[in-house]
């Protein structure tokens, strides 16, 4: 029987090309699971059903969401990837209805209360990779745990005042990548500073 979303006018390389995708475990998946594991930060949920959009990653205590996105199949806005040129109108309706589920889980889950970390695949590439999981862990850290948020009275965690929102790695808007920033302008000012003392001199 043919799938109403798939005309049947699809030719059998597209077939083939819908039938090897994993929707699931894929291998940037398990790369970030692992990454998260050696970083202490074990204890998530795997394509967890009671959030919208199953996110590959959830952390439920610390209403946190991660979803590692293909750039192929959820349109990568940083490599951009092609677009097959056979049955163009199948794909392109196809992407579109990605983005357009993508953007409504997103919607609901911050809407839930949720922060909504989004992984693409490229910048989980080997040069990329290591710094990638380093903002990943360290917006899932900034959000306190439900234990956390119960000893609020005893001095509640940075994280807790922090509005639920989409953040992009890799998108400069990174608690990882803020930080960086202002170490260099930290640096930029002191290197500043020896210049105009060693003027004076």
């Amino acid at each position: 029987m043919t799938d109403a979303a798939q005309p049947a006018t699809v030719s059998l390389a597209t077939r083939h090309v819908m039938q090897a995708n994993k929707s699931e475990n894929t291998g940037p998946e398990l790369l970030v699971r692992a990454a998260l594991r050696q970083r202490g930060l074990a204890g998530y949920r795997i394509h967890w059903k009671r959030a919208a959009g199953k996110p590959d990653v959830a952390y439920p205590g610390r209403r946190v969401a991660i979803f590692v996105n293909g750039c192929f199949w959820h349109r990568c806005p940083r490599c951009h990837p092609s677009t097959p040129h056979t049955n163009a109108g199948f794909w392109q309706e196809k992407f579109a209805r990605n983005q357009r589920r993508d953007r409504r889980n997103e919607q609901i889950l911050v809407e839930q209360g949720w922060t909504v970390l989004v992984v693409w695949e490229c910048r989980l590439r080997k040069r990329r990779a290591a710094r990638t999981m380093s903002e990943v862990s360290c917006e899932v850290r900034l959000r306190p745990s439900a234990r956390q948020r119960g000893q609020a009275g005893t001095g509640a965690p940075r994280g807790a005042t922090r509005a639920p929102r989409v953040i992009v790695m890799g998108a400069g808007t990174s608690c990882y990548e803020r930080a960086l920033r202002l170490i260099r302008r930290r640096a930029a000012r002191v290197r500043a500073g020896g210049v105009a003392r060693g003027r004076r001199g």
